[in-house]
């Protein structure tokens, strides 16, 4: 008796779950323009092997992403894994990408801050679908480990990566602040730094100029004072301290117009929550890949217009299926 039958398993039409993923994710990113955008900055080879195609090299660029690989691991999965080969238009090809094009791929991101492009392009698309409405942005920061040794011969750690405590524990590592939609919690602002910079440093970077108003933790209190603040003409919601807020007497109306005022900022406010959880828990990067500030800034300016695409997906599938 055929196994296979016997269990009632037809592996030829079983659709896993990163079958389905990778179905959508091929559907709603915009590759023709985002090939239209790479496309001036690809280098023609006059001699040598043909280079590979543009939206093939981008299809290996967000496969590593989205399931966090290394530019070796994205090699050896192109060898061992049909899915992916599939997905980015190998099936059947004399080569495949080895490492070493993989990594100049990216680096040619990296060059001509392409990454911060996809970003922006990805925007346009969820502007004009109406899923991004820019009148008010969402500020916050989440930290990302950086490994506290390296194997290098001096052993040193990233000098651009540093420590910072929250609450009391330490972290060492950098920290990725967003702007996102209020509306939709989808990003379009990201800014890298050090994780011992302090959140509100930052807040006047994560505005994009067409909102009415910014929603932000209580780590931001006091930012409509600061002088890189003072030309943006925007209403500051910036949450109580929660120490002030444990004191409110919610017997008194006034204190508890307050403490609804201040539920009703944080219901704003846990949009921002969203890509910072498809980031770090559907593409598992809770760690930098790489030295420096600039490399892994530029990651993750991918990986939140990933993510945007992500949580818009089932809009966007719906108006391309209708």
């Amino acid at each position: 008796m055929n196994k296979q039958a016997d269990l009632g398993l037809n592996l030829s039409r079983k659709r896993t779950r990163k079958t389905v993923f990778l179905d959508e994710m091929g559907l709603v990113v915009p590759w023709r323009e985002l090939v239209g955008l790479i496309a001036v900055a690809l280098p023609v080879a006059p001699t040598g092997r043909p280079p590979f195609a543009q939206e093939t090299m981008l299809r290996n660029h967000f496969l590593q992403q989205w399931f966090g690989l290394s530019d070796l691991a994205m090699e050896e999965a192109l060898f061992a894994t049909p899915l992916y080969r599939d997905f980015s238009d190998l099936s059947g090809a004399q080569r495949i990408p080895d490492r070493v094009s993989i990594l100049r791929f990216r680096h040619l991101l990296e060059e001509h801050q392409l990454s911060l492009q996809i970003l922006t392009t990805f925007n346009a698309t969820l502007t004009a679908k109406g899923l991004m409405l820019k009148s008010g942005t969402v500020a916050d920061a989440t930290l990302i480990a950086a490994p506290s040794s390296t194997k290098k011969k001096d052993g040193k750690r990233d000098p651009e990566m540093h420590q910072t405590k929250k609450g009391n524990q330490w972290h060492f590592g950098m920290k990725a602040h967003i702007g996102a939609d209020a509306h939709s919690g989808l990003v379009h602002t990201e800014v890298g730094t050090a994780a011992n910079v302090n959140d509100m440093t930052q807040a006047s970077a994560l505005v994009h100029g067409q909102e009415t108003d910014v929603y932000a933790d209580a780590g931001y209190q006091g930012v409509a004072k600061r002088q890189e603040t003072q030309d943006i003409e925007v209403n500051w919601h910036v949450a109580m301290r929660p120490g002030k807020r444990r004191a409110l007497d919610k017997s008194s109306p006034v204190d508890a117009l307050l403490d609804k005022l201040e539920h009703v900022k944080a219901s704003i406010r846990a949009k921002v929550e969203h890509p910072f959880r498809v980031i770090k828990r559907q593409f598992g990067h809770v760690k930098v890949r790489y030295r420096r500030l600039a490399k892994n800034t530029a990651q993750l300016h991918t990986l939140f217009a990933l993510s945007n695409l992500w949580m818009a997906r089932h809009r966007l599938l719906h108006w391309a299926q209708g």
